[in-house]
């Protein structure tokens, strides 16, 4: 029997040794095989791809570990896309989950979370969330603060929430839920902040968020511009706080079936607006039939109020708005009336028989206020210049000069070439077609001639070469053709007084055309009226005066210069 004790104690130490030992082997094994499986977990993620599986993971941003176990993640303001991976699943001893202010775009993976049954914090703020909530939200059973604020969820919100009872925040403000609010969130007894502002919700707020308790706070106060106050049927056991007098606008007050002690102080409610019972001091309430007639007499009395309101007003707007229209066509009218009629020292700009627009501004803007390099002759009385508008249109601008102008004599003389060109209408006299009569400048608006004058053409050979016989005859036929209208087609006859080479234009078709009519006058049959002697010299008839008959010395004379290829100088020496 000794000998049986003595050999097996040995035996059984040993075998206590190695059981021990195995276990602690078992338990080591285990131990690093869970860190492997976190690592892994956390690697296939993808958010710390960065890192090698290799390394501690507790080490990693964001990782805060306890006994080298994962407790809390904090991600908030990474750049993180995408959706909440199921690896988080396998974090059984998370307990704060921060992935804020990220573009998590998918919600539904809230399922891969229902594994952490010690996760405590949730917080999902600004992350692009989209979609319902889903409802298997209601068991992360641990869960104390939850944030899904400022995102895009919609739907209702799950009943499952008030299985969160041990939750003491809840914020899904500025979201697109809707329905009503659950009638078990009242169940959240823990419940410390709720915060649903900003969503479509409807509904009743539900009764069972009413069962309060404690005392009423004296910060409630400060609400100077309420004017409903419904406390009844909780459990308030507190005095009822002096600061209540401070609401001058309170109309509805109702604190009954509450554990109120002490005094009712009429200093509280005296002063109010429209508080009636039977307290002392108070004058009764209305019954309420009269309290529904008394709010359905004033629901008529505002709407006949508008219906009255509404048209009349209309009326006399439209009446005003009529009336200043009116107005405003008189006066615009009365203005181009003014402004129709030329006036000596005033401001004239007047366009007409235009296939378009011309402003002063344009005119400045293409001339280059009349730069020299514009310049493509002068005349009797001013300088010619070209001209192209925004709409290309290219005309030809005759302006007189600034010392010129100044002289009774050129001022008649462009009021002339007006007068003579808006009554004139032939297609072979130049076409007017506006003018600017200003003390900062006067200028002519013509049909722009392409070929210049007959005297530039015959000057160059080039230019003269293309004038055959055909086209010189049908030139002096254009000639005579509009000084026939001149003489014989208008009331009173118009004598040009200054035909020459020089106002004798050709467009890009060579065909002729009468221009300069600042020596024009009108030629009275019945008078013996006779003004100085004017025109060009070497086209003026010897020892003349202006007449039909020397009118004629001048179309002769331009005839002979142009077939002949003579200037007037040549002849007369």
């Amino acid at each position: 029997m000794k000998s049986y004790f003595s050999t097996s104690i040995p035996t059984f130490c040993l075998l206590s040794i190695m059981a021990i030992t195995s276990g602690i082997t078992r338990a080591t094994k285990s131990d690093s095989e869970w860190l492997a499986a976190e690592a892994k977990a956390l690697m296939e993620t993808g958010w710390w791809s960065n890192y090698s599986r290799a390394e501690n993971h507790c080490t990693w941003p964001g990782i805060r570990c306890n006994a080298g176990s994962v407790v809390e993640i904090d991600l908030g303001g990474h750049g993180l896309n995408g959706s909440i991976t199921p690896q988080i699943g396998a974090l059984s001893e998370l307990q704060i989950l921060n992935l804020s202010w990220n573009s998590l775009t998918a919600l539904g993976l809230l399922t891969n979370l229902t594994h952490l049954k010690k996760l405590m914090t949730l917080n999902l703020r600004y992350c692009d969330l989209s979609g319902p909530i889903p409802p298997h939200i209601g068991k992360l059973e641990s869960m104390v603060d939850l944030d899904l604020s400022q995102n895009g969820l919609v739907g209702p919100i799950p009943s499952s929430v008030s299985s969160l009872t041990n939750l003491s925040s809840l914020f899904l403000q500025s979201n697109q839920l809707n329905g009503s609010i659950p009638e078990d969130i009242g169940g959240l007894t823990n419940l410390v902040e709720l915060d649903l502002s900003s969503n479509r919700l409807s509904g009743h707020i539900p009764s069972s968020l009413g069962q309060l308790s404690g005392q009423i706070p004296s910060s409630l106060g400060q609400l100077t511009k309420l004017e409903s106050l419904y406390l009844h049927h909780n459990q308030i056991n507190s005095f009822i706080p002096h600061e209540i007098e401070r609401l001058k606008d309170l109309k509805y007050l109702d604190l009954s079936n509450n554990w109120f002690i002490g005094p009712i102080p009429s200093s509280t409610f005296t002063g109010n607006k429209d508080l009636c019972g039977s307290i002392q001091g108070f004058h009764p309430c209305p019954s309420s039939p009269n309290v529904n007639r008394e709010r359905n007499s004033k629901v008529v009395k505002h709407n006949l109020l508008i219906v009255i309101l509404v048209p009349t007003l209309l009326f006399f707007v439209s009446t005003f708005v009529l009336v200043t229209f009116i107005l405003f066509r008189r006066y615009r009218a009365k203005t181009l009336k003014s402004d129709s009629s030329p006036t000596k020292n005033g401001d004239l700009f007047t366009i007409w028989n235009f296939d378009g627009k011309i402003a002063f501004e344009d005119i400045i803007k293409a001339t280059e206020d009349f730069d020299i390099k514009y310049c493509i002759g002068t005349g009797g009385y001013g300088s010619v210049y070209r001209a192209v508008l925004p709409s290309g249109k290219v005309i030809a601008l005759k302006k007189l000069h600034r010392l010129e102008a100044e002289q009774p004599a050129y001022d008649t003389s462009f009021r002339n070439e007006i007068k003579f060109l808006a009554e004139i209408r032939h297609k072979n006299i130049i076409k007017l077609h506006g003018f600017c009569l200003h003390n900062r400048c006067m200028f002519l608006i013509y049909e722009y001639m392409e070929n210049g004058s007959l005297f530039y053409a015959l000057s160059i050979d080039d230019e003269a070469v293309e004038l055959d016989w055909t086209k010189r005859v049908n030139i002096v036929k254009g000639v005579a053709h509009a000084l026939s209208y001149m003489h014989h087609d208008c009331n009173l006859p118009i004598v040009h007084r200054d035909i020459s080479s020089n106002n004798i234009l050709l467009n890009s078709e060579l065909e002729a055309f009468i221009a300069d009519f600042g020596t024009a006058r009108l030629l009275d049959p019945d008078s013996s009226n006779r003004t100085v002697i004017v025109g060009t010299y070497g086209y003026i008839a010897p020892g003349s005066a202006p007449s039909l008959s020397s009118y004629l010395f001048y179309l002769v004379l331009s005839i002979l210069s142009f077939c002949c290829l003579f200037v007037s100088n040549y002849i007369l020496e």
